[in-house]
């Protein structure tokens, strides 16, 4: 007899120092979107639902979908908007309890909220209040999530992103199915482990472009081919999260023998310890990135900057001016700067006609400590936009988003995208969609940590990485954490090394 599986995604990964909360506008800015219209928007691109969908046709499976919503990093998630949107997730389980023989969720896994550090537990917790625990749930989570003990006790299966550039959405979407999928048919009885890590997160963010993740994934791969494992998903933490099960998890899903299984998963876990001063990325001063853009050989092809410390992305403002107050000083040609979110200044160029000079009050508004103060510019007003673009690159490839009203400025030679609502850059059509064509630049400055290079590697002659002091920067040192438990590394760096045997 075919199933009926309950779904719905949910995310945001929650900068517990940021500012700017998390309310139910943040969203519905980024996407909120219900049954159908979800299946119709998000059903056949790189999406947990498009993954979930893939596996219920091939199987012949009902799908109740929920809720796909989802909002840009930022500070706490209010209690208002998870209770809406928890509850439309709630409401269906509810409707069709009885029913429902199985859920899948695809979630962040780094969700902090006013009323809790643990939203996807919380999530999970209402879900089985309705359902009880004979229902198995499968959920997917990003490979930065913060993984909590109770995530793992309320979801039976959990299966996280293998890549970063996170290009594996969907397909990690198809693997939590086919699990839960085979757990409906009575073939397997899962349960995660998991062993976690006293750190804020791995130092590499799980890189698996380059580094030590390559390998780890490797043989998680492999290991999943054993008979009674089904998913191992190795965990880098979000360190930007000042909550008490912070940091860098391993998690096998299977049944049978759990002690080889912890075994193999403290193996991974002490791996990642051993390499924890091992850094892959150097961070740059702005001065240092700019002088590197001035002698770059535009021939070669373009130069991405990364401003890794203003990454809207981890929860970053997107408003640091840091590093476009040194191109600009640099007198940088043939550039582009993007995005700088900024709705105050886009509002107000929207009254100004295109190829005026305007004068402009630019970024550093929401916290001038972090990242650079406002700069007070004159500009050429090149282009207004309602901020809608498509993506075609690997990761959004297909999805319809908006920066909100937008704007193009031109100061000397670098073009600059003025946006009003805050998303990282990870495809090309960030810039394209608004006039501005990468591949034609000689320095493309971009405010995203890693994202961006699954579409803009492809088209660099070379990547630097650039540390302008805001929100998102890699010292740790500088945040005012109290809740992690101490001690933990780097904030300890002295500490003693863990008792694996008991991780």
């Amino acid at each position: 007899m075919a199933s009926t599986v309950l779904t719905g995604e949910l995310s945001h990964e929650t900068n517990t120092f940021s500012v700017r909360k998390a309310d139910y506008r943040a969203f519905a800015e980024r996407y909120v979107l219900a049954g159908d219209a979800a299946i119709a928007a998000r059903g056949n691109a790189n999406t947990g639902l498009a993954g979930f969908l893939d596996v219920a046709r091939a199987e012949g499976t009902t799908v109740i979908h929920s809720v796909s919503a989802g909002a840009e990093p930022s500070g706490l998630v209010t209690a208002e908007a998870f209770d809406r949107l928890v509850g439309v997730i709630v409401e269906r389980a509810t409707q069709h309890r009885g029913r429902i023989d199985g859920v899948l969720l695809a979630l962040h896994g780094a969700m902090v909220t006013e009323a809790t550090q643990d939203g996807e537990g919380e999530t999970l917790a209402r879900l089985r209040a309705v359902l009880g625990d004979k229902v198995p749930i499968a959920i997917t989570l990003d490979l930065h999530a913060n993984v909590t003990q109770r995530m793992c006790d309320l979801a039976e299966i959990i299966v996280s992103y293998k890549t970063y550039p996170h290009v594996d959405m969907r397909e990690t979407a198809r693997h939590a199915a086919a699990i839960l999928h085979r757990t409906m048919k009575g073939e397997i009885r899962p349960r995660t482990l998991r062993v976690h890590l006293p750190m804020l997160e791995e130092p590499n963010g799980c890189r698996t472009d380059i580094g030590p993740m390559i390998d780890w994934v490797a043989r998680a791969r492999d290991y999943e081919r054993q008979r009674d494992v089904f998913a191992v998903s190795i965990n880098g933490g979000f360190a930007a999260a000042d909550i008490q099960e912070v940091g860098p998890t391993v998690l096998v899903t299977g049944q049978g023998d759990q002690t080889a299984q912890r075994d193999f998963a403290r193996g991974i876990a002490r791996e990642m310890w051993a390499q924890r001063n091992d850094i892959l990325n150097r961070y740059l001063t702005v001065s240092e990135a700019v002088a590197i853009a001035g002698n770059h050989d535009k021939s070669r092809g373009p130069l991405i900057i990364s401003d890794y410390s203003d990454n809207p992305g981890a929860g970053a403002y997107g408003d640091s001016t840091a590093l476009l107050q040194g191109m600009i000083a640099a007198r940088l040609a043939g550039a582009c700067f993007g995005p700088m979110v900024d709705p105050e200044a886009a509002a107000n160029l929207h009254r100004q006609r295109p190829g005026s000079t305007v004068r402009v009050r630019l970024g550093g508004k929401t916290d001038p400590r972090i990242g650079g103060a406002p700069l007070d510019l004159k500009a050429t007003l090149v282009s207004l936009h309602d901020g809608w673009y498509t993506g075609d690159g690997p990761m959004i490839g297909g999805l319809r988003l908006s920066y909100g009203p937008t704007a193009v400025l031109r100061v000397g030679g670098i073009d600059i995208l003025v946006v009003s609502i805050a998303a990282q850059m990870r495809d090309l059509q960030q810039f394209r969609a608004f006039g501005i064509d990468p591949r034609a630049c000689a320095v493309v400055a971009l405010k995203s940590q890693q994202h961006f290079r699954a579409a803009f590697g492809p088209i660099a002659a070379q990547i630097i990485v650039c540390d302008a002091g805001a929100l998102s920067t890699s010292d740790t040192a500088r945040f005012p954490y109290r809740n992690v438990p101490r001690p933990i590394f780097p904030l300890d760096p002295a500490m003693p090394d863990p008792d694996f045997g008991r991780l």
